[in-house]
């Protein structure tokens, strides 16, 4: 590999020592944090590859995620778009860029006001998380089948108690159920 071709953050793959990350360069040997330790490498004579896809534009060589990355959020925000006037699949077509006021007894404080598709995100994720925990719960080895059945049964009173916001649900199969 060419000196001339790296660049400090880059990272690379050594036939002996593995991955590292390129942390300086000389115009001969880069100096490469490998997990064992830092070592200085002659790039022209180590076999030396990029560990990750790269793009070169220009004279310009970074990590082709960070392009990619860097490219999008450009564009995204080239082109103003927002976040507000999208449209959350799942979400009930009558709530769709609704709000949530949150409004206190005390009327001396502000109301606080949450974007419904926001609001039902995290909704959506807590059952996606509670699917993933029942899944981890039933496939464990050192829970015994009295453990697994306490446990679930804790599960199934969480999704009883998120079926108040069944309301927000576009399909009825999304929705939450207590009986499995």
């Amino acid at each position: 590999m060419n000196i001339g071709t790296l660049h400090i953050g880059m990272k690379v793959r050594h036939p002996q020592y593995g991955v590292g990350v390129v942390r300086s360069l000389t115009e001969q040997t880069a100096e490469i944090s490998f997990d064992d330790a830092p070592r200085t490498i002659a790039p022209a004579s180590s076999d030396l590859q990029p560990a990750e896809s790269t793009a070169t534009l220009t004279e310009l060589q970074m990590p082709l995620t960070n392009l990619i990355q860097e490219t999008a959020q450009a564009v995204v925000d080239a082109l103003g778009l927002e976040q507000k006037d999208v449209v959350v699949e799942g979400l009930a077509n009558r709530w769709q860029r609704g709000t949530l006021v949150l409004q206190s007894a005390d009327n001396s404080l502000q109301p606080k006001e949450v974007p419904l598709e926001t609001f039902f995100h995290k909704i959506v994720m807590i059952r996606n998380n509670l699917r993933v925990l029942e899944q981890k719960v039933n496939a464990n080895d050192k829970l015994s089948e009295a453990d697994k059945f306490d446990i679930q049964q804790y599960i199934t009173r969480c999704y009883g108690s998120l079926t108040t916001f069944n309301i927000l649900f576009k399909n009825k199969e999304d929705q939450f159920r207590t009986g499995s």
